[in-house]
């Protein structure tokens, strides 16, 4: 009998060691993407493309995930999708050719996609059949599980240790953790197999909580790529203290959704969603209309803490809606968040390009409003 064997986690367990797992492999590409630009010797607007690659595999995968885990179950597809990126991302650490790594990040970011559906269905139903809040605390496993992938491959390669080292390194935690992971996973989803179509198309309330999904990763994304260039231009902060936008709104993050479950135990969904949107759009604001960098630090802080709980909370609500079965709003919740990482920076952009990096982020605020003012129409129709 293997070491494995002997121990076979709960559903609650083995869910929070995929997150982990998901979280992980997304922080570990993390410090590979500068030695991959210098690898292949592209400019910025190369890797700009290069990385929507990873993006359009997700988009493609997404949608499809709803079938197969209506006929195989969420253990079966998230074991095969999990594997997959064990597998791959040693290949981005080699990738001699442009095009060699485009086809490398598409079939990433399809396993990616794949994965994040199949383990937030599986967190949908945990949750269900315990009948208590524990998805905050499933997303805060992906979070800290993106901080140990970042920093032990970070850590790794100032050693010396080279690229396909590292990634292999990675790869090997990962699979360990997918081995201990898997007999607690779910055998079936909760159609029992029934038939369910190809490509998924949102329905009724579905199509609101995919938006507002759509608009907390959007300003997730906008933290991620613009704070720190917002901090320069908006207050003039020099570039050490503008790198940390984000982290103040990861580490926010990270604790917020550490606490998330028991704080939706103790207020509700509906307080919970509505208190988050309204705390990330006083961060926006101090951020935008304070007048010192540190100001605008702090801000930063609070948007974390806001954002950190919206996301889970929607994916409860997707569980609940009775419009569509669970692996199938789940599916199109991501799948139309999702669009507001791939598109959002870009968005973004484009209209600090026309205006100003403050407008944008003025948007970003109202999109948060939007989630507040929305919560409660979109909470009664669950």
């Amino acid at each position: 009998m293997t070491s494995v064997s002997l121990w076979r986690p709960s559903g609650r367990s083995a869910t929070r060691l995929i997150f982990a797992l998901g979280g992980i492999v997304l922080g570990a590409w993390a410090p590979l993407v500068p030695v991959v630009k210098q690898r292949l010797g592209v400019d910025e607007g190369t890797l700009g493309l290069l990385l929507l690659c990873m993006g359009v595999g997700s988009i493609l995968a997404m949608p499809l995930t709803a079938y197969l885990t209506s006929r195989y179950g969420c253990r079966q597809v998230i074991s095969v999708s999990a594997a997959g990126l064990c597998f791959v991302l040693p290949l981005l650490a080699t990738g001699g050719t442009v095009w060699l790594l485009a086809l490398t990040l598409v079939g990433f970011g399809m396993v990616m996609g794949c994965t994040s559906v199949a383990m937030n269905l599986q967190a949908v139903l945990v949750e269900r059949a315990e009948g208590t809040a524990l998805m905050s605390g499933f997303h805060a496993m992906f979070s800290l599980g993106g901080i140990i992938g970042s920093g032990a491959v970070a850590g790794l390669l100032a050693l010396g240790v080279t690229p396909l080292a590292a990634s292999v390194a990675v790869s090997v935690v990962m699979a360990g953790l997918l081995l201990l992971a898997r007999p607690g996973l779910l055998e079936r989803s909760e159609d029992g197999g029934a038939k369910s179509p190809a490509i998924v198309i949102p329905q009724g309330v579905v199509i609101a909580i995919g938006v507002l999904s759509l608009l907390a990763m959007l300003a997730e994304g906008g933290v991620l790529d613009w704070g720190a260039l917002f901090m320069i231009e908006a207050h003039n902060a020099d570039l050490g203290l503008a790198g940390f936008a984000y982290t103040a709104f990861a580490i926010t993050m990270t604790i917020g959704r550490l606490m998330g479950d028991r704080l939706r135990t103790t207020f509700g969904d509906l307080k919970m969603l509505i208190g988050s949107a309204s705390l990330a759009t006083l961060g926006f604001l101090a951020s935008l209309f304070l007048p010192t960098a540190i100001a605008a630090l702090a801000g930063f802080l609070l948007v974390g803490a806001g954002i950190s709980n919206i996301a889970p909370i929607l994916f409860t609500l997707t569980g609940k809606t009775k419009r569509m079965p669970a692996n199938l709003a789940v599916a199109s919740v991501l799948t139309v968040g999702y669009v507001g990482i791939i598109a959002g920076p870009a968005a973004i952009g484009l209209i600090a390009h026309a205006t100003s990096l403050k407008t944008a982020f003025l948007l970003l605020c109202g999109a948060m409003v939007v989630i507040a003012v929305s919560a409660r129409a979109i909470h009664s129709r669950v």
